[in-house]
C-alpha cells in the first residue's frame, strides 16, 4: 500500500477530516484494527465537516458581536433573567416558531444578547442572519433600484432566525413599511425573528405608521414573542468608568 498515494487521493477528495486522521495515524501508529481504524477515519471527517458548518454559518450571519451565551452578564443589574435566556437558549423557539422582543435602553446590551442567541442557534445548525434595520432598510432600497429586491427578499425568508438589531431609531417612510410588512408576512408562522429596540413596543406602531400595515406588523411580530425588558445604565459607560 502507498500510503503517499492514498494521502493524495484522499487530498483530491477534499476528505480534509479524514487527511488529518490519517496523517496522524501514519506518524503515530496505533493497534486499531481496521474497524476502529475506519471508524476513527470516519468520526474524524463528521466532526471536520460539522465544525466547517457551523464556522461556515456563522460567517454568513455577519453579528454585530461575535457573542457566546456564556458571556452574558448576568450580576449587572439591568432586569436579566438567566433562567429565561437559559430556555431560550436551546433555541426550541426557533422550530416553534417563535419570535424575542429585546427592549431597553441604549448600551445596555440588547445587541450583545440578540447576537449572542443568534450565535447559539448556529452552533445548532440553524441558518441565521443579522442585520442591523437601518442598514436593511438602505439594502433593499438599493435592491429595488438594481432589480435584486426579491432576490434579497427571498434570502431573508429562507433563513431559519433573523435578527433585526436597532429596530426604531426612524420613523419608517413608505418603502421601508412596505418591505418589513413584506419581511414580517413571509416569515409569520414559518420562521422566527428576533428584534431589539430601544423603544418599548408600545412605541413601534407610531414609528411603523399607516395605521392598518402597522396593526398588521405588531400583529404578527409582537403579541405572541417572548420579552426580554432590561433595563439599568449602560455597560459601555460602567466599563468606560472602571478604566479611568
Amino acid at each position: 500500500m502507498n500510503n503517499q498515494a492514498t494521502l493524495e487521493k484522499i487530498t483530491q477528495m477534499r476528505l480534509w477530516g479524514i487527511k488529518d486522521a490519517f496523517t496522524v495515524f501514519l506518524d503515530n501508529p496505533t493497534t486499531m484494527n481496521a474497524d476502529e481504524l475506519i471508524a476513527h477515519l470516519i468520526d474524524a471527517e463528521w466532526q471536520d465537516r460539522y465544525n466547517r458548518r457551523i464556522e461556515r454559518l456563522i460567517r454568513q450571519a455577519r453579528f454585530r458581536y461575535q457573542a457566546n451565551i456564556n458571556e452574558i452578564n448576568y450580576q449587572v443589574s439591568r432586569g436579566l433573567d438567566k433562567n429565561v435566556l437559559m430556555r431560550l437558549a436551546d433555541c426550541s423557539f426557533i422550530k416553534k416558531q417563535e419570535n424575542i422582543i429585546i427592549t431597553g435602553p441604549t448600551g445596555v446590551g440588547k445587541s450583545f444578547i440578540a447576537s449572542a442567541l443568534g450565535h447559539q442557534a448556529c452552533l445548532l445548525g440553524y441558518k441565521t442572519l443579522y442585520y442591523n434595520t437601518q442598514k436593511l432598510f438602505a439594502l433593499l432600497k438599493a435592491a429595488l433600484a438594481d432589480g435584486s429586491y426579491f432576490k434579497l427578499i427571498r434570502k431573508i425568508e429562507k433563513h431559519q432566525l433573523l435578527i433585526l438589531d436597532d429596530f426604531g431609531l426612524q420613523t419608517l417612510d413608505n418603502h421601508n413599511r412596505q418591505a418589513l410588512l413584506e419581511i414580517i408576512e413571509d416569515r409569520h408562522n414559518r420562521h422566527p425573528t428576533i428584534i431589539a429596540s430601544q423603544l418599548p413596543t408600545d412605541k413601534w406602531h407610531r414609528v411603523i405608521g399607516e395605521n392598518a400595515i402597522a396593526d398588521a406588523i405588531l400583529d404578527r411580530l409582537v403579541h405572541s414573542a417572548h420579552r426580554i425588558e432590561l433595563s439599568g445604565e449602560s455597560m459601555r459607560k460602567r466599563k468606560n468608568r472602571k478604566k479611568e
